[in-house]
This record gives C-alpha cells, sequence and structure tokens, in this order.
C-alpha cells in the first residue's frame, strides 16, 4: 500500500458531490504523525496529503453548514 493510499484510508474523501440521505457533518482529516513523514522529500508528502484533505474538509464543512444553517428568527415585532 502506498503512503497515499493509507492516508485515504485514513481520511475521507469529501469530493463526493451527493449529499448522503442523512448528511452527517464532516469530519476533521488525521493529522499525520511525525514519523509517518519519511524526510526524503517524497512528492506528495504526507503533510502535503495531509494539507489538500484539510482544505477538502474546510470547504466541505462550510458548504455542510450552510445546508444546516438555522433560518433567521422571524418574529413579528
Amino acid at each position: 500500500m502506498t503512503r497515499k493510499e493509507r492516508f485515504d484510508s485514513m481520511n475521507p474523501s469529501y469530493d463526493n458531490a451527493d449529499v448522503p440521505a442523512e448528511d452527517p457533518r464532516p469530519t476533521r482529516p488525521e493529522r499525520p504523525l511525525p514519523e509517518d513523514c519519511c524526510q526524503s522529500g517524497c512528492n506528495p508528502c504526507v503533510f502535503d496529503l495531509y494539507q489538500e484533505a484539510l482544505e477538502r474538509y474546510e470547504a466541505a464543512l462550510c458548504a455542510w453548514e450552510a445546508r444546516h444553517a438555522q433560518p433567521p428568527d422571524k418574529r413579528a415585532h
């Protein structure tokens, strides 16, 4: 298993445009441990993959929050 496959198996993908019926809140990707990096200048490094996953997570979270935003209270004044 490559490092990318291992990383992807530890962290869900947020590229799916279809919203599941239950629409769970996205989960933050797990940050790699320092020892997960081999320090040999790999491209991409596990930390690069983590950064990409973190950016996908943040975008997915914003979209999820927008879908689940509570409408403003419409009380009569």
